[in-house]
């Protein structure tokens, strides 16, 4: 009985209807926006069928980068997986979720469609198949009526992040190779190097850091790269 907002549908008959959608929280009783969310993802987890319709927003976002990254996945493929397998439209800001058309038959990309004029976008309220090609975030926030000067800010740190984020990608590279290419008893120069190197730029971020001008999340997103580069170097 629902409006379908389309000249036409087909629809199956499905069982149940599952929504994990918005933010809220209950703090009195100790329970965050992203204890919540875990909360309904999980009962979702444990009750959906194959013939229920799930619809999950931003899941993972209330949490660090790479924590709320690493769940969203993990909850995308068991919901995909044999064991749920259900009809589901999965919201995400990740873009790296979109590998997973390809690996995972049962999966289908789509995005908004926009059209850019310089830096500046229009949404056409349009939904395409693909993964969208790039973020729009810093577009939307300036839609919104955020200070020019903030949104200027934010790019020059998006810009600064995604220069470090293809150097760690870029070192992880020759870190893999260089512990691949020694023989046995050989010298790994290479690798000696590699974690030279990774040490060096690890220093070299440090002191570009603008500790007094960024907000807490920023610093704790930056703290765990920097732990996270560690543990790759050991």
């Amino acid at each position: 009985g629902s409006f379908v907002p389309c000249e036409s549908a087909r629809i199956g008959i499905v069982d149940k209807v599952f929504t994990r959608v918005g933010a809220s929280d209950d703090l009195a009783s100790g329970q965050s926006t992203f204890m919540l969310e875990m909360n309904e993802v999980a009962y979702i987890l444990a009750n959906a069928t194959k013939k229920s319709f799930i619809i999950y927003d931003e899941i993972g976002r209330g949490t660090s980068t790479y924590d709320g990254m690493s769940i969203a996945r993990a909850i995308a493929e068991y919901t995909a997986g044999k064991k749920i397998g259900a009809k589901t439209m999965f919201a995400t800001h990740y873009h790296e979720l979109t590998e997973l058309e390809g690996k995972i038959s049962a999966v289908k990309n789509y995005c908004v469609d926009v059209k850019k004029h310089g830096d500046d976008i229009v949404f056409l309220r349009k939904i395409k198949r693909g993964g969208a090609d790039g973020s729009y975030g810093i577009a939307v926030a300036s839609l919104a009526g955020i200070p020019k000067v903030v949104t200027i800010r934010a790019k020059e740190i998006l810009s600064r992040l995604e220069e470090q984020d293809i150097g760690r990608k870029e070192m992880r590279s020759v870190s893999r190779k260089a512990k691949n290419a020694p023989g046995e008893g050989e010298l790994d120069l290479f690798a000696y190097t590699a974690s030279t190197a990774m040490l060096d730029d690890i220093i070299e971020e440090l002191k570009g850091l603008d500790v007094q001008g960024m907000t807490p999340i920023e610093c704790m997103n930056v703290l765990y790269g920097l732990q996270q580069r560690a543990k790759d170097r050991r």
